[in-house]
């Protein structure tokens, strides 16, 4: 709504007041000078200038009250697309691959299985999951191999190293498959990326079970 209706609802209101505040000091005047038969016709000629002006208020308050409509319903429609721009999970596994690794080198692990991607900010392709926003992140990774070989996961952020799973191998009689997980909060700036390697001659398993996973969401934007 504009200013000019604003200034004018104040005038209006003013108006009101005073001229109330006259026909106060105009009985009060009466009362004291004896001529109080004058008072119902001046009161009436008051009252009816009173009428005239909350009435000519209606169509400034039907405007009004569009405009606050207006302001709501647009408040509503961008609360609705924040909601949606800060709904930011992912969750995904490796699938059905058996035995990964080893590599000489570290190797990106690329989980093709998605399970959730709400935001579309995880990479099926890379494995790469990318902020959309500045805002606090969390993430947490797990691992499962044969306790006879070494399995090294080590999750990065923009290249930098932020946290790792690591099971050594064991030398004794008996092979079994063993888990482990870890989790990290993160800040990120939009743009940053975060992603695991499989470190270098290290391996990791997986099959239908779902066991190496890789998952993150939004706590809260900043």
């Amino acid at each position: 709504m504009s200013y000019n209706i604003l200034y004018l609802l104040l005038f209006v209101l003013f108006s009101c007041n005073c001229s109330s505040m006259s026909e106060a000091q105009e009985e009060e005047r009466e009362a004291l000078t004896g001529r109080s038969e004058s008072l119902p016709v001046e009161f009436g000629a008051g009252g009816n200038q009173q009428s005239c002006l909350i009435t000519g208020l209606y169509p400034l308050l039907a405007e009004l009250s569009s405009s606050l409509q207006s302001l709501k319903a647009s408040m509503d429609q961008e609360q609705l697309r924040r909601k949606e721009e800060h709904n930011i999970a992912f969750s995904a596994t490796l699938g059905n691959r058996g035995d990964v690794g080893p590599f000489n080198t570290n190797v990106p692990l690329v989980y093709q299985k998605v399970f959730l991607n709400a935001g579309s900010c995880y990479n099926t392709g890379t494995g790469i999951f990318t902020a959309p926003v500045k805002g606090v992140y969390f993430f947490s990774l797990s691992g499962h191999n044969k306790t006879s070989k070494p399995m090294a996961l080590r999750l990065f952020k923009n290249g930098e190293p932020m946290t790792i799973i690591y099971n050594h191998p064991l030398t004794d009689a008996g092979i079994r498959y063993e888990s482990l997980s870890n989790s990290i909060t993160l800040m990120l700036e939009k743009g940053d990326q975060v992603f695991v390697h499989l470190l270098a001659n290290t391996w990791v398993f997986d099959n239908n079970d779902n066991l190496t996973l890789f998952t993150g969401h939004l706590v809260f934007p900043l």
